[in-house]
């Protein structure tokens, strides 16, 4: 018991750049004192004592403004940063090494008895307000970020935000392939951080995957033709950005429209 305790204290000093020693974590951290107090009142729980661990639970909310159900289950070094308005439900299981901050709510979404309360992994981070409701399993390594509200199961390692909770992670795959049409352009694609919410960068990201699909359709018709025997020479296009683009001489461009607009033109001079 001593030695879980001593864990505790410590996860708070490494998680938490404020605090200076043990002391001054153990008397003063709303969190520390709440997870040592449900410590003991789950340990009551377990035995028949509901009503004393539920009592008991009442006097660590009066203190630290956290309120953990005596059933609650909870791993080793969980770490509550700052901790006013945490809720954490009866049948949440959390496993070692999660860390909470203020606001957050482990809760259910029914009235039926049995599992109605957030699973957490291993490694799993909430942040400030988020909600995480209903009997689902937040895998290990998981990332929620603050107000989001998560109503299924995360993969692991993933990273949850807004309302409803929305995975935005695992789209690095979507990322490189619109920074590396970006350089192909010529422009640094500050559009394409991943998931902002931003008009301007959604209609860049949109513009970006549309030409990455256009390059892979030319692709493949150029593979198709050559299969046919056509001259792939004639078909590539150079990658041109704003610089050789600004070195074209505009009468070249023009000549360039008129002889395509103009067939007829051009089959009277190849016959002179």
């Amino acid at each position: 018991m001593f030695e879980r305790i001593k864990e505790d204290i410590q996860c708070a000093i490494e998680r938490d750049p404020a605090a200076r020693n043990a002391f001054e974590v153990l008397t003063t951290y709303p969190g520390i004192l709440a997870i040592l107090m449900h410590r003991l009142s789950h340990w009551l729980w377990t035995r028949g004592l509901k009503w004393l661990a539920r009592v008991l639970s009442n006097v660590a909310r009066l203190f630290t403004g956290i309120e953990i159900h005596p059933g609650a289950q909870i791993g080793q070094r969980f770490f509550i940063d700052h901790g006013m308005g945490v809720v954490i439900g009866e049948t949440t299981e959390i496993g070692d090494d999660c860390t909470l901050y203020h606001g957050v709510t482990l809760g259910g979404t029914r009235w039926n008895k049995g599992k109605r309360h957030p699973t957490l992994g291993s490694n799993v981070v909430i942040g400030a307000g988020a909600k995480v409701l209903g009997p689902i399993l937040i895998s290990d390594g998981v990332r929620i970020g603050s107000n989001a509200v998560v109503l299924k199961d995360v993969p692991e390692g993933m990273t949850v935000v807004g309302v409803p909770g929305r995975l935005v992670s695992g789209v690095a795959e979507k990322d490189e392939k619109r920074q590396a049409i970006a350089r192909k352009m010529g422009f640094d694609a500050y559009g394409s951080t991943r998931d902002m919410p931003d008009p301007v960068a959604t209609a860049i990201n949109g513009m970006l995957d549309h030409i990455h699909v256009m390059d892979k359709r030319l692709e493949d018709m150029c593979k198709g033709l050559k299969g046919l025997g056509a001259e792939i020479s004639d078909l590539q296009l150079p990658d041109l950005g704003p610089c050789e683009l600004n070195h074209i001489d505009s009468k070249e461009i023009k000549d360039a429209v008129t002889r395509e607009d103009d067939p007829g033109d051009t089959e009277n001079k190849s016959e002179s």
